[in-house]
């Protein structure tokens, strides 16, 4: 990678993220520190509006803006692939964002790589059996509660087809065995559960903040998780 492209590539990075640090533009660019000080200065003398947090890294002013930069064909290519499984694996919501940032993404790509991308995405298609459906379209309202720390009021359907109404705080989702999950602190069990999202048949945001104040990280929760499914195996 030349300079010219590391630069454009190192403020894209600062775009896409609040605060990034010098170490990890140096690995994601297996760059030295040395070298990311001296681009970010030179960012800064061209004009980017770059600040530096005490104790964080680096950010650029918000509501700075610089026209998208054309995507390579490979990087087109990667980005059709993963947003096909969107139709499989998200909810209508949702395959709806993703509809409408491919069309924003299609609109940066050269006019002469268009009906290339065209092509492409229509011969990618992922298989969906007939047992499988997505019968809810409650992924982006849980992603806002997540963000947004906000309380949500759900009517769940357990593994025993019996149904219960929770106030759940939701701190993340996780993927596996073939469909979604919410881990949620539920007030009514008074701890961390694991709610199947197509087993939830109702869904209302309360709006209202959370109440426990020291929630775990998502990841933290899975990495005790998995020590108790060790130490159990022990």
């Amino acid at each position: 990678m030349n300079r010219i492209d590391r630069l454009v590539a190192i403020l894209t990075t600062l775009q896409s993220k609040r605060i990034v640090t010098v170490n990890h533009i140096a690995d994601k660019y297996e760059i030295s520190e040395r070298t990311v000080y001296r681009d970010l200065k030179a960012l800064g003398e061209i004009g980017v509006p770059i600040s530096f947090e005490e104790n964080k890294g680096y950010t650029i002013l918000q509501g700075f803006f610089l026209p998208p930069v054309s995507l390579t064909s490979e990087e087109a290519n990667s980005l059709i692939l993963i947003t096909s499984l969107a139709d499989k694996f998200s909810d209508k919501t949702t395959r709806n964002h993703v509809d409408n940032a491919m069309s924003k993404i299609k609109a940066v790509i050269r006019n002469s790589n268009k009906s290339d991308i065209d092509f492409l995405q229509s011969q990618i298609r992922i298989y969906k059996s007939p047992t499988e459906n997505n019968s809810t379209d409650f992924l982006t309202v849980i992603q806002k509660s997540i963000t947004e720390k906000q309380i949500l009021h759900i009517e769940y359907l357990n593994n025993n087809q019996e149904k219960s109404q929770r106030e759940i705080e939701p701190i993340g989702l996780t993927f596996y065995s073939n469909q979604w999950h919410l881990i949620a602190w539920c007030s009514k069990r008074k701890s961390y559960r694991d709610f199947k999202i197509n087993q939830i048949k109702a869904l209302n945001n309360t709006m209202e903040s959370f109440r426990k104040s020291n929630h775990f990280d998502l990841n933290e929760y899975i990495l005790t998780i998995s020590k108790k499914e060790t130490k159990s195996l022990t």
